[in-house]
C-alpha cells in the first residue's frame, strides 16, 4: 500500500479517530441516542455517536451530503480495521505510535489554543506601523560560502578574497560584474541580485546589516552569517503604499499565532522536568 494512500486515509477517517468532544461535536447520551445503531465485535456505536461523526464528517464536503447508511460503512470498515491493526499488534509499533503522537499533539494545540488564535487581529495600523519598521527590501550580495565549523585557516582564506574583491570594487569595479564572476550560490548569475525578501525571508544579520544602509546604492562591510561571508549592497526598499497589506497582516497574524504557541509550550516545560544532555548535541 502506498503512502500516498495512507496518507489519504488519515485525512479521511481523522474526525473518526477523536472522540466527539475533541471533534468539536457533543452526542447527547438520553433517549434514543443511546439506542444501538451497529455492534462491531462488541464495540457499540450509539445513535449519539453516529449522529456525531456524520456532522463532524460534513466538513469534508463542499456540496451536497453524504449517505448516512455510506457513512456507517465508512465506520464499519474503519472499525474492522482498527481491531485487525491491534489483533497484529499494530498498535505498539513504534512508527505508529509517533503518527499517533502527531496527532495527539495538534489536538492539544486546537483545544487549548484555538479560541485564543480566533481572538487574533491585525488592525490596518498595526500593519503599517509594523512595516514601516521591517520593510521588504532589495538587495545583492556578493558571497563566499563558509559554514559555522569552518576552521581557523577556512576563515581566514574567506576573508582573504574577500579582502580582494573589496579592493577591487575600490577600484571601480561594477557590482553586478563582480559577484558574476567572484560570488557564489545561485544569485550570482543575476549580479548577486536575490529580489525583494522581508525580514522572515533572511537571515537576521544579514537583513540587519541590509536595513541600516538606509539609502539604496550604498554597500556594507563583510557581514558574518551561519550561511559565509557577505557583502551587500542596498538597492531598493519597497514603500508601505507599494507594499502587498494582505501577505503583511497574515505574516502578523503568524508571529503572534507562533508567540501563543512558545507561551503555551513554556508553560508545559516550567511545570515540567527536562533535562539535557548537551554535550551528546552535535551540529
Amino acid at each position: 500500500m502506498s503512502s500516498k494512500f495512507l496518507s489519504l486515509l488519515s485525512v479521511v477517517t481523522l474526525a473518526s479517530l477523536l472522540s466527539p468532544a475533541i471533534a468539536g461535536a457533543e452526542a447527547p447520551k438520553t433517549g434514543a441516542k443511546d439506542a444501538i445503531l451497529a455492534n462491531i465485535n462488541g464495540t457499540v456505536i450509539t445513535v449519539g455517536d453516529f449522529e456525531a461523526r456524520y456532522q463532524d464528517n460534513l466538513r469534508y464536503f463542499q456540496a451536497g451530503a453524504p449517505e448516512k447508511k455510506a457513512v456507517l460503512e465508512d465506520i464499519i470498515r474503519r472499525e474492522l480495521a482498527v481491531q485487525e491493526a491491534k489483533k497484529l499488534g499494530l498498535d505498539k509499533d513504534p512508527m505508529v505510535t509517533e503518527r499517533m503522537n502527531t496527532v495527539l499533539f495538534q489536538a492539544l494545540l486546537d483545544k487549548q489554543l484555538a479560541k485564543d488564535v480566533e481572538k487574533i487581529t491585525v488592525s490596518d495600523g498595526e500593519a503599517e506601523s509594523n512595516y514601516k519598521k521591517n520593510p521588504e527590501i532589495r538587495t545583492s550580495h556578493i558571497f563566499i560560502a563558509l559554514l559555522p565549523g569552518a576552521t581557523a585557516e577556512q576563515e581566514s582564506a574567506a576573508r582573504k578574497r574577500m579582502a580582494a574583491i573589496q579592493d577591487e570594487l575600490k577600484r571601480g569595479a561594477s557590482f553586478a560584474e563582480v559577484a558574476q564572476k567572484q560570488s557564489e550560490g545561485p544569485a550570482a548569475p543575476m549580479g548577486g541580485d536575490i529580489d525583494y525578501k522581508d525580514r522572515s525571508s533572511l537571515d537576521p544579520a544579514y537583513y540587519s546589516a541590509a536595513l541600516a544602509l538606509g539609502s539604496p546604492g550604498k554597500m556594507s562591510g563583510v557581514v558574518r552569517t551561519p550561511f559565509g561571508l557577505h557583502l551587500i549592497k542596498l538597492t531598493a526598499v519597497r514603500d508601505w503604499e507599494d507594499a502587498d497589506h494582505g501577505m503583511v497582516k497574515r505574516r502578523i497574524f503568524d508571529q503572534k499565532r507562533a508567540a501563543l504557541f512558545e507561551k503555551y509550550m513554556d508553560r508545559l516545560r516550567q511545570g515540567s522536568k527536562v533535562s539535557i544532555n548537551s554535550a551528546l548535541l552535535k551540529n
